[in-house]
């Protein structure tokens, strides 16, 4: 019997999704397959996607704690982007030039595919490939974006990938306050990320894999002789292959609590703003681009084919002990601080009200790099880390899972987060003490920059161990 819960109030696309949700039957008893995937989220969509795709008899079960789009795939900014957790510069650092390009050009030709998939299975998720825009609100933001702009262009990489745009066709692009400059990347869609995580479970049972929901999955035990076990709350999975995709939930899994930490974004949406006042914004917000600003302390939105702005940020603490609960997602202090900076960015918005405020985890490994793992031996897989990038990122993640899985030499499985093993967090209360220190430093950081119109070098240290 399933549960009573109202799974419209996780957030603004939930509450838009267009559909009754319903959860599906829950697993009783014993199955087998040949991969049965935790989480159905993009993650574990994408792999049994694209599993099924290569190899149609390859007998797939995806086992969802709650119901497919639950966690950050019902819930994000909606920014399918070719951004990676990891810049380009620290990845050139790292593994070189050429390493670094091959994946660039993978993260980019993943907006791409996303884009693809979407049409060629009717998911109606209103992708909008009108790339992101990006302003410099204060003489140290346009420094920054500047420099990000010379760094690409030392890196190889073109003017088409990433430009840089004067004050006056920034204030028409993104019509912001205080705009001194800013820039412009085409390789970004904006979407509704609950239509794509649902529309893609509907596409995912048609080729023939089964979605157990409202299934919590207890203990997950390495392959003995011939198959991995998955032991659930009222029933059992025997399978060749497990794959993990449960992202920022991943530490409520015994073994795993030090593996990935859960680190809230919330946001925020406001009602309908009507033609003239969404045109007031932009004319590459009215397109459907995404947007942000130079502040550290990041900010996202996009506006909403029915004309909302979708605006959200980070700032929500870090729960001690890794926890996550619905609670946690409305959070009374970050909360009107989000509407209060959307009002700033835009005073056009006027009286208009917000109607939806929400939040989740995303996933964050102790480097900030994203993995994905395959060990043959135990039949385990797994992918995450995205840091709040995963829109996009989990469909080549679901691509080269799929790749690994089915021994499927490729470009993209011989990527540098490919086998990447970052370290362990630290235990309790260093953790929390950690975690919680680095997002108020780097709020600390955009008031000094806000004062001094200058670089916070605060900043430069907290870019270093977030992989900037």
């Amino acid at each position: 019997m399933s549960r009573a819960r109202d799974y419209r109030r996780i957030s603004y696309w939930m509450d838009s999704v267009g559909e009754e949700i319903v959860p599906r039957p829950f697993l009783e008893g014993e199955v087998e397959a040949d991969v049965a995937i935790v989480g159905a989220g993009y993650t574990g969509l994408w792999t049994a996607y694209y599993l099924k795709q290569a190899d149609p008899a390859v007998r797939v079960v995806v086992l969802e704690r709650e119901v497919a789009g639950f966690g950050a795939s019902g819930r994000n900014g909606g920014w399918c982007s070719a951004l990676f957790a990891v810049s380009d510069s620290r990845l050139a650092e790292l593994f070189g030039n050429d390493t670094m390009r091959a994946m660039r050009r993978a993260m980019n030709e993943t907006v791409d595919e996303v884009g693809r998939v979407v049409e060629a299975e009717s998911i109606d998720c209103h992708f909008r490939k009108a790339g992101t825009v990006d302003a410099a609100r204060s003489p140290a933001q346009l420094e920054a974006l500047r420099a990000e702009v010379e760094q690409a262009r030392r890196l190889g990489l073109p003017e088409e990938d990433l430009r840089f745009i004067g004050p006056e066709e920034m204030k028409e692009l993104f019509a912001t306050t205080k705009v001194l400059g800013g820039t412009f990347t085409p390789h970004c869609a904006s979407v509704h990320p609950a239509r794509l995580a649902r529309g893609l479970a509907s596409r995912v049972e048609a080729q023939g894999t089964t979605i157990f929901e409202q299934t919590e999955v207890r203990q997950i035990l390495p392959r003995a002789g011939v198959f991995a076990t998955i032991i659930t709350k009222d029933g059992r999975v025997s399978a060749r292959n497990v794959v993990l995709a449960t992202e920022g939930f991943t530490a409520e899994l015994p073994g795993l609590e030090r593996t990935v930490v859960p680190i809230y974004s919330l946001m925020v949406a406001s009602a309908p703003l009507g033609e003239e006042r969404v045109q007031s914004l932009g004319t590459a917000l009215a397109a459907g681009a995404t947007f942000t600003d130079g502040r550290h302390l990041l900010v996202y939105g996009q506006v909403t084919p029915d004309g909302r702005l979708a605006f959200g940020g980070r700032g929500a603490p870090y729960h001690y002990g890794s926890k996550t609960r619905d609670e946690f997602g409305n959070d009374q202090r970050v909360h009107p601080l989000l509407e209060e900076a959307a009002r700033q960015l835009f005073p056009q918005l006027g009286a208009i009200t917000f109607t939806h405020r929400w939040g989740g985890p995303i996933g964050a490994h102790r480097d900030w790099f994203p993995s994905v793992l395959h060990d043959p031996a135990s039949g385990l897989a797994s992918a995450g880390g995205y840091v709040g990038d995963g829109v996009s990122t989990t469909n080549l993640a679901g691509r080269t899972l799929a790749d690994l899985l089915l021994s499927k030499p490729s470009e993209i499985t011989a990527l540098p987060w490919v086998g990447h093993q970052s370290p362990s967090w630290e235990p309790e209360p260093l953790r929390w003490a950690g975690i919680n220190a680095g997002l108020r430093a780097t709020a600390l950081a955009d008031a000094i920059e806000s004062r001094t119109n200058r670089p916070s070098g605060i900043a430069k240290v907290i870019g270093r161990l977030t992989g900037a």
